[in-house]
């Protein structure tokens, strides 16, 4: 492997000014592109991550589905109904522990792929659409899709 010097290093983030391998006869070098920025990368790669479980997936259709929960929290006097699903709709539909909805629920919402609305004791989970939609467009112009 041949040694490189401090003056021939390329700086993180920039493109040699040559390929470093020669390339076989008739193949083009990469074309240069928009790059994805770290930061876009990481986001993109967290909502991929969320949506890449089945019991997440599930729990965005039904929060999806759902208008409001049926829950304990849903009938305080005088307050309307909270829009959204809460943990305990969950933990039952899909007979996990709390915990194990949680957790899920936090990946979601770290993501940005759902967002939490508290009433008392209880929260609330409801798909946040405008992000959902940027993330997805996000990822399909990624793929060029």
């Amino acid at each position: 492997m041949p040694e490189h010097t401090r003056d021939q290093m390329v700086a993180p983030g920039q493109r040699p000014e040559t390929p470093r391998c020669p390339l076989p006869a008739g193949v083009a070098p990469l074309p240069a592109s928009a790059a994805l920025e770290a930061h876009e990368a990481a986001r993109l790669a967290r909502a991929a991550k969320a949506l890449s479980d089945p019991i997440r997936l599930r729990m965005l259709a039904q929060m999806t589905a759902a208008q409001c929960c049926r829950g304990p929290g849903a009938s305080s006097a005088g307050v309307a109904e909270p829009q959204g699903v809460c943990v305990c709709e969950l933990q039952g539909l899909y007979d996990l522990a709390q915990s194990k909805v949680s957790y899920h629920l936090k990946v979601l919402r770290e993501a940005g792929l759902v967002r939490e609305t508290k009433r008392g004791k209880w929260s609330f989970y409801a798909v946040d659409e405008a992000a959902a939609r940027r993330a997805l467009t996000e990822l399909g112009g990624l793929l060029g899709i």
